[in-house]
């Protein structure tokens, strides 16, 4: 009987230092990552025809037209390219916050 308690004793104690990892985990990675995930979605809904952007891949450009997944910026006179809504990084200009 004394082997079972200790037995059961071990068990709660290697139990504590893997729920002190979790909570550690759930406060440093993943509570940081959904509100960063949550920042970004408001600004790719917030997105507005004439806004300034800059794309994930450094390009610049002023949003044309917008559709639900697609976003086309002009990058120069008469130059449109059309990208992913999801590719937009941040708003540039006054109407960044």
């Amino acid at each position: 009987m004394d082997f079972l308690g200790f037995f059961q004793g071990q068990t709660g104690q290697a139990v504590l230092p893997v729920l002190i990892m979790v909570v550690i985990f759930y406060f440093m990675l993943y509570r940081p990552q959904k509100k960063q995930q949550k920042k970004r979605q408001v600004l790719l809904d917030n997105l507005k025809k004439g806004q300034k952007v800059l794309t994930i891949g450094g390009i610049h450009g002023e949003i044309v037209t917008l559709s639900e997944d697609t976003v086309v910026l002009q990058v120069a006179e008469k130059v449109e390219m059309t990208f992913a809504r999801s590719a937009i990084a941040q708003v540039l200009g006054k109407d960044q916050k």
